[in-house]
């Protein structure tokens, strides 16, 4: 029996082919489905599959609130985000969120297939640009780091929204946060980031790509 796969992804077409490619694979098959967030919570209480992947930007509930919500109701899961944006803007901060694997969009299928297997076995998938960004933490090599890379993943949750143009009000809404709560970690993130409006937050973002 092949190893059972969950994608959620927002775009059908994406998800269409995955599947094709996914179900061609002897040992693999695609179970399970969803386009955003909340329906990948869905999918994560029905159960049924082994291998959750994950796409980080997505409407509404995007992947790195989905990543944090699954974890706290299956923290032994296999999640493999694959994601449009490069290594440097999230892996090292998804994977000590608790992702399994990260794969940029760009990456050749079979690798997509590989990570799916060693996720399977119970181990992390880790590319060698990961492991060099995760190597170059540990060794306290930062100061080429981008600022948003000192982040914790609430301020990171955070900043995304704020750059997004949601209101304090709303992201304590979604978040289940008080708006005080809110106003705290954005002050931590323009000090952190050395910004002072949201529009420097939003301009800073789609500089370097972490909003489309």
């Amino acid at each position: 029996m092949g190893i059972r796969i969950a994608i959620v992804d927002d775009h059908a077409i994406v998800r269409a082919g995955l599947k094709q490619f996914l179900d061609e694979q002897i040992d693999l098959e695609v179970v399970a489905e969803a386009s955003n967030g909340r329906e990948a919570l869905d999918l994560v209480r029905a159960g049924g599959f082994e291998v959750l992947i994950l796409d980080v930007s997505m409407p509404g509930q995007n992947g790195v609130d989905a990543l944090a919500a699954i974890r706290a109701r299956q923290p032994e899961l296999p999640i493999l985000i694959l994601s449009s944006f490069p290594e440097t803007h999230y892996a090292t901060a998804l994977l000590k969120q608790g992702a399994s694997g990260y794969l940029n969009k760009e990456c050749e299928p079979e690798e997509i297939c590989t990570a799916v297997r060693t996720l399977a076995r119970g181990r992390r998938y880790i590319t060698p640009a990961v492991a060099e960004l995760l190597a170059d933490q540990i060794g306290g090599k930062n100061a080429d780091a981008l600022p948003h890379e000192q982040l914790s993943e609430r301020e990171l949750q955070v900043f995304l929204r704020l750059a997004k143009g949601e209101t304090i009000g709303a992201i304590g809404e979604s978040l289940s946060l008080s708006v005080k709560t809110v106003s705290t970690y954005r002050t931590r993130v323009m000090e952190k980031m050395n910004l002072s409006t949201n529009s420097d937050l939003t301009y800073y973002a789609l500089k370097n790509g972490l909003i489309q």
